[in-house]
């Protein structure tokens, strides 16, 4: 089912990547755009004498003056003190055929791949030609399967998964395995204590009861509205109330999991 007018408003974004998808002699141009836009809280660093912004300057550490962008030269460093300098033209001719191309030599199923690999997703758009962009579209949607490549950002080349998404084909960057911690590895994790038989069977009676279907629509962001709130009250002269969290009492695990239970079924009971 295609979305309609009344789904959602027309949104137009600046494309910061351009290229062509490779599939053997195929070529798809297309173009990125961002997919995730944070609405975080953003604060600003001020001088507490006079509330004005403070910013961050380029300082040479070696005479303590600010460097203009002209004089800014790209070193990689070999030693304490050491560097290999490069010029712009040097670092461009480095570039890898994924700087510009994307290309799709193996196709998996999208749930084959752990989430925890995942790093950031962005939109691919038909760029010129939308006829083999379509194309592709209607092939990932009929196969249920997802592409395997490789692109670069920036300065940075990365393991990349495009996947049909909502009527677009998306691209989803990836860490390297190299990125991803073991957690075999982690001490912490080591010799964990067997559960007795009454608390596992706790545990599994709240996660049964407590179970449903995922939508990411039952979350909201109340640290983002508290700010806000707490804003407009100081526009307002008002005070700001502050309020601490009472301490939690702490329980021992099993008469946990069975208060846990019982206040559910009240709640239930209440409903």
């Amino acid at each position: 089912m295609s979305p309609t007018n009344e789904d959602q408003d027309t949104v137009s974004s600046r494309p910061f990547w351009t290229g062509t998808i490779s599939i053997g002699l195929v070529n798809i141009p297309v173009k990125l755009v961002t997919m995730v836009r944070t609405q975080s809280v953003s604060f600003r660093l001020l001088h507490k004498k006079d509330n004005h912004p403070i910013h961050y300057v380029r300082m040479c550490e070696h005479d303590n003056e600010v460097v203009p962008w002209e004089d800014v030269v790209k070193g990689y460093e070999v030693g304490k003190d050491e560097y290999v300098i490069f010029e712009k033209d040097e670092l461009e001719a480095l570039k890898p055929e994924s700087d510009r191309k994307i290309r799709l030599d193996k196709f998996v199923y999208s749930l084959s791949v752990d989430p925890a690999y995942y790093q950031k997703s962005y939109i691919l758009l038909p760029d010129e030609n939308k006829e083999p962009y379509s194309l592709l579209l209607a092939a990932f949607r009929e196969s249920g399967r997802a592409g395997v490549g490789r692109i670069t950002l920036r300065t940075k080349e990365y393991p990349a998964l495009v996947r049909e998404y909502r009527h677009a084909l998306v691209l989803t960057t990836l860490h390297y395995p190299g990125e991803i911690v073991d957690t075999g590895r982690i001490e912490e994790l080591r010799e964990m204590p067997e559960p007795q038989g009454r608390e596992i069977e706790l545990a599994t009676r709240i996660i049964d009861d407590l179970a449903g279907e995922f939508d990411i629509n039952e979350f909201h962001d109340g640290y983002r509205e508290r700010v806000e709130e707490a804003v407009e009250t100081k526009l307002k002269g008002e005070t700001v109330l502050i309020e601490k969290p009472k301490a939690e009492e702490t329980k021992e695990l099993l008469e946990a999991l069975e208060e846990t239970l019982e206040k559910m079924k009240a709640e239930q009971a209440g409903t």
